[in-house]
């Protein structure tokens, strides 16, 4: 009876810890709501959009936390990551990361930009750079040229121009749950902390209306 009361005893304790952290997320602290909600891409899922740029290297140190952390959440969550062109060469990288994602290869392919840019010290601002470059994972060089220069990537460049306008983004990395909170932490784990409670948020707001 006493193991099972001092057993109780620690599994209460625990619940109220993460109660305690949990509820210490605030708004205006920790996080701000969007005065104007901006769309997710799927709204059956929870969207934890990520603003963020190949030339940033707080991004680099970023890219293995979120993937990590993305990987590891029930399907109702969906990471969507924007690529931001507001500094130097960036708009060269944001349209390399659309072609990426139009020929299908940005999974297999983004951490080799990140390796080119912060390993290997290797620049990728023309389309031929980007062909050589996406060659390495059996795309050809002619299709990621033209897809480069594409009608397709040019919207979905003008699509992210868009998103990074609405979610009012000074600076990159930064997340956005469900097109509503932005994330307000700057420390890398922090800023997954709040995410999550954001996520856990929306889930039980979404919870709640179909009871």
């Amino acid at each position: 009876m006493r193991m099972f009361a001092a057993l109780l005893g620690l599994v209460l304790s625990f619940s109220a810890a993460f109660s305690q952290a949990a509820t210490s997320y605030v708004e205006g602290k920790d996080y701000v709501v969007l005065a104007e909600p901006v769309r997710p891409a799927d709204a059956t899922r929870i969207e934890v959009a990520e603003v963020f740029s190949f030339l940033c290297p707080h991004c680099h140190d970023f890219e293995p936390l979120i993937q990590g952390w993305s990987k590891k959440q029930p399907a109702d969550v969906v990471l969507v990551q924007t690529h931001a062109s507001f500094n130097h060469n960036w708009p060269n990288y944001q349209r390399g990361y659309y072609t990426m994602l139009s020929l299908g290869v940005k999974d297999k392919a983004q951490e080799g930009v990140f390796n080119s840019i912060y390993v290997a010290k290797k620049e990728l601002l023309t389309a031929e750079a980007w062909a050589d470059f996406l060659s390495l994972y059996g795309v050809d060089k002619q299709k990621a040229i033209s897809t480069y220069n594409s009608f397709g990537v040019n919207s979905q460049i003008k699509q992210a121009d868009n998103r990074v306008r609405d979610f009012k983004v000074a600076a990159t990395p930064t997340v956005v749950v469900d097109g509503r909170f932005r994330v307000a932490a700057s420390n890398h784990e922090e800023i997954l902390k709040v995410a999550q409670f954001l996520v856990d948020k929306v889930r039980a707001e979404r919870a709640a209306i179909k009871h």
